[in-house]
Order: C-alpha cells, then structure tokens, then sequence
C-alpha cells in the first residue's frame, strides 16, 4: 500500500463551484479472473475505460491462489500506477477500483480495494454503490470487536463478510447479501476465487463478459471492449456469481425485487458506447433528444450540445427539428480533478477553465442548449453567461431528462434536497436563475419512450420520490429539507 497523498480542499462555499455541477455517482469496478492473463495490466486497462464513474483513488488488488496484494492511491488512474508497480502485481485474479465518494471523505483510508483477514485466509472487496443500514452494522461490528480504518461503507461490508465467513467465503458473503440494505454491485477477491454480487433490486449496473477461457465481471459493458471481451450477461438483482477453478456458478441468494436500475446510467453515468438491457446508450440519448424537439421546440439558428454529456441529445434535437447542429463550446479535456487548490481569479473564472465559446459560430445566433440534466445550476447559469457574452442572440435551455428534484440516497452525491435547483423553484424561476431566454424538460413519458424499457424498470426517486429500497425513520426526517412547504414541481 501506497503513502497518503494531500489532497486539493474543497472550493468554499459562496462561491462558483469549480467542479463539474453534475449529479456524481459512486464509483467503478472491474474483476477478472484468468490463469497466463496479465491480470493488473488488463484491470488497468478495464478501469481506464471507468475513469468516468470516479477520479478521487484508484487501486487494483491481485491474488495468485496463496496471498493477495492491494495497491492503491489517492488520485487518476495513470497518476496512481505505472509500469513498475503493474509488474509487481502478479497472480491469476485481480479485482480494481475507481472511487468518487459519496459515503465517506476523500481520504486515503476511504480509497478501494478495502483488505481484510478471515477465519480461512484474506479478501479483497471494490463496491459502487450506498448502504442504508451502514450506521447500524458499523456500530455492531465495533461492538463485537472489529477495528475499522475507514469511514465507508465499504469496509463496513467486508467487515460484515469476514463476520459471516466461518463455513466458507461463499456461505459469508450470501449472508451479507441477506444483511445490508442498499444499493450495491460488489466484487470480492479471496486466493482463488472471484465472487460479483449486485443488491435485489439491481440499482448499480454490473455485466459479465468472456475473454478466452477467461472471465471479466464490470460496472459497464465498456470496460469488457476496450479488452476485446464478449459480453455475456448482466449480473441479475439479487444474485451471486462465483467464478474459480471449476468455472462459473450461479446463486440466487436474494429474491428479486421491483427492478430498480438508476434512471440516471441512461441519461449520463455510463458511457455512451455501453449497453445496459441490451440497450446502446448513445441511441437511447439520441433519441431523448429526439423526443426534447418534439415536445419543445423553438425557433432558433443553431443546436449545440453541452460537452460531451449533451452532444447526443443535442444530435437528436437537430436532426428532429431541422436546426442545423455544430459546435459552439470547445472543450478542454484536460482538465479534470485536480491537485492545485484554483486561486480567486481561477474560482470566478468557473467552468471557463473546461469550456470556451467558439465565438465566430455562435456571435449573432439563436442558440439551442441541450444538456442532460440541471442538478444545483451553477454549470448551466455560467454556460448562459458565457454564449451571451460571446455574442448569442438568445440562448435556449432544453434539458434531455425531467426535473430532479429529490435526493438520492443509493450512490449519487444529492443526498440533501436542499442541493437540488428543481427542489425549491419552478420552472419561470429556474429559468430566471441561469439566465436563460427559454428552458424546457423532457417529461417523464418522453424519457421512458427514449429509453425504450417500461417506467416499472427504473429507479426514478430523483423524479418522483418513489424510493424503491424502503428508507429508516431517520433518513426519511432527513430526506426532505422542504417536507413542510409545497415542492414545486
């Protein structure tokens, strides 16, 4: 294991935020199991294709059937390895990890793969995803003895598995599964085994996949082509795969609930050439634009969409309406998280630092905007700001999914309401706020038909405040800063 690195502080608050004003989900992970492959260049490989779903820590962990070794680091991928420290990672199976947190601080404590010894030898667990009952299983595994290093969940997981784990590892991790509530795709590594479990409602995406005689467990169906994988399957809610020497076997350890996949894979976390339900991500966006010119159409010159989450839709948008499309944001795809704390001018400057206005293409124009969703606003009132200052006649909003307006409490970083634009303001005052000439949403029906899966699929409680994984007393009290006033919708 690797020595803590100092992180960048947080931007104060008050002021524009210089990060990207998106809705941020939990993490990324890839496993492979797979004797003569070299495991931790091909796990580098598969998480380098996640980079997207998290850019705090990294970390990649390897077994060879007698020990394990975990390597990991604050930082991006390439930051955090090299060619040195891959070839030090020998064995058969490997398992990786990129973290954006949701529960638990940005520390190299909270930095994944978490290790942990049991009756029968160690593992190694990556995890994307929430638990609801995190407080409560903490507190009884600190009662019972255990010394816990992180403030996760994730280690509150394999705390629970290395409890449970007397008979075997496979028996240890069912009974957690029957354990923690929440939502979860989780991969656990022993000496010689590769075990991918996915929570009952089937929340957080996992897909399986074949290289040769080898087997790759994913977030997303990327991660399997960047290594010339075949997908095979997604992980079904609910169930246990457990892969070693005898192969692949399949549990179903939880019975599966209302299916419950985040609405939100669609619309941005997963990359636009993944497939979920057998379903290209790229044409479900295009298509949500599609379905945004039908339902909201405006005279203007020009279709641009908001790089690079926007560009489908805004595709799809120009391609209905007969409005020419082009480029009117360049962007700089250099600047990511970083490790220089921005000083005043750099924080005022905002998203400047990743956007610029092709200011010959859009002076004069009227401008149709279309990104993919609107979460606290301060992305879309500078993006406003700089196409007016650059020269756009007028610039119009057009959002490819509906209103977000509750938290979420199983994996995305809006777990106060309080942060939501949507929550408080309708839409005359959202438009208002960034500055817009005109806003508009795509409706519910809209998404759904895009999508191409039946409303009954999805986790949509960012939406409508249906939460399909039942919340405690305590985080339905804390779920809702505006409870007591009338939420505008």
């Amino acid at each position: 294991m690797m020595k803590k690195v100092t992180m960048a502080k947080n931007v104060e608050s008050g002021e524009v935020d210089f990060t990207n004003d998106r809705p941020e989900e939990a993490c990324g992970v890839f496993g492979i199991y797979g004797h003569g492959q070299d495991v931790s260049r091909l796990t580098y490989f598969g998480l380098h294709a996640l980079q997207h779903r998290g850019q705090e820590s990294a970390g990649i962990a390897v077994a060879d059937g007698e020990s394990t070794l975990v390597f990991k680091d604050m930082g991006l991928l390439p930051q955090v390895f090299d060619e040195r420290k891959l070839a030090s990672l020998q064995g058969h199976i490997a398992i990786g990890h990129v973290r954006y947190s949701t529960t638990g601080s940005t520390r190299w404590e909270n930095s994944q793969p978490i290790h942990k010894t049991y009756k029968h030898g160690t593992l190694a667990l990556v995890h994307n995803g929430n638990l609801l009952n995190s407080r409560e299983l903490r507190r009884e595994l600190v009662q019972n003895g255990s010394r816990l290093r992180s403030t996760s969940d994730t280690e509150v997981i394999a705390g629970v598995i290395a409890k449970a784990s007397n008979k075997s590892i496979e028996l240890g991790v069912a009974e957690a599964m029957r354990r923690i509530n929440g939502a979860y795709s989780i991969l656990v590594m022993t000496e010689n085994e590769l075990i991918a479990i996915r929570d009952g409602y089937g929340v957080r995406p996992l897909a399986v996949g074949r290289l040769g005689d080898s087997w790759v467990v994913a977030s997303e169906t990327c991660a399997l082509d960047i290594l010339g994988a075949e997908y095979v399957r997604d992980v079904e809610a609910g169930e246990m795969v457990v892969i070693n020497e005898d192969g692949l076997q399949s549990h179903q350890v939880l019975k599966p609930s209302k299916p419950s996949l985040c609405v939100f894979e669609f619309i941005y976390f997963a990359r636009p050439d993944s497939q979920i339900n057998k379903i290209n991500l790229y044409g479900a966006r295009k298509s949500m634009g599609t379905e945004l010119a039908k339902e909201a159409p405006v005279e203007a010159d020009m279709v641009i969409g908001l790089p690079d989450s926007g560009t489908p839709a805004a595709i799809g948008y120009a391609e209905e309406s007969g409005i020419p499309f082009g480029e009117g944001l360049i962007k700089n795809r250099y600047v990511g998280r970083t490790f220089i704390q921005p000083d005043q001018m750099l924080r005022q400057l905002g998203v400047k630092l990743k956007l610029n206005p092709l200011r010959q293409v859009i002076k004069g124009k009227r401008l149709i905007v279309v990104d993919d969703s609107i979460v606290r606003g301060n992305t879309s009132r500078q993006i406003v700001k700089i196409l007016k200052e650059a020269g756009a006649a007028e610039v119009h909003m057009r959002i490819s999914s509906p209103p977000v307006i509750f938290p979420c409490f199983y994996g995305i970083d809006t777990d106060s309401q309080a942060q939501l634009l949507a929550a408080g303001k309708d839409l005359e005052e959202i438009r208002e706020f960034i500055g817009a000439d005109s806003l508009k949403y795509l409706s519910f029906e809209g998404l759904l038909t895009a999508t191409g899966c039946p409303r009954s699929e999805f986790c949509l409680a960012c939406f409508d405040g249906v939460y399909p994984i039942p919340l405690s007393e305590e985080q339905k009290e804390g779920k809702s800063l505006l409870e007591s006033e009338t939420v505008k919708k």
